[in-house]
């Protein structure tokens, strides 16, 4: 099964200042992955075209002084490139805050059916400024790809 959009209410207790939000599930067959399994293997190492997406967008924002150099470990340590704020086997927080924008993605696992569970990425934004929201709206449709694209790697090769 492929992973789908799903809506998504705020506020939310991970950044309740947040002022936009997207989801994504996928059906996993079988029982017994954790969230920091699922974090590590759909976040963990991304494909070559999302690094050099990442590559590209780090050239373009450090020259307007954003972040563009790997982030400090959570205190958890990082998953790929992002900082682990919170874990537990049902659910990791990743993410930090910027002068544009604060961001959190969140992992979670739960019981799907009697033979699944279900996988679920939640992306946070609240945005700061006027920059923030362009540089949202520049990057969503980007993330509308990139996203259900590693929550497919946790079902494993193939997606």
């Amino acid at each position: 099964m492929k992973p789908r959009a799903v809506a998504i209410s705020l506020p939310n207790r991970h950044l309740p200042e947040a002022d936009w939000a997207d989801r994504f599930e996928l059906a996993l067959d079988g029982k017994g992955v954790t969230a920091a399994e699922a974090a590590e293997r759909s976040l963990g190492r991304s494909p070559r075209w999302i690094r050099e997406l990442l590559r590209l967008r780090n050239g373009v924002v450090s020259i307007v002084g954003l972040k563009s150099a790997a982030p400090k470990p959570g205190r958890f340590g990082l998953v790929g490139a992002f900082p682990v704020l919170s874990k537990s086997d049902d659910e990791v927080v990743l993410g930090f805050d910027d002068k544009h924008l604060d961001f959190r993605i969140v992992v979670d696992v739960r019981a799907g059916s009697a033979v699944n569970q279900i996988v679920g990425v939640t992306t946070l934004v609240r945005r700061h400024n006027a920059f923030g929201r362009v540089y949202l709206a520049a990057v969503t449709p980007f993330h509308k790809m990139i996203v259900p694209t590693l929550l497919a790697r946790v079902a494993g090769p193939g997606g």
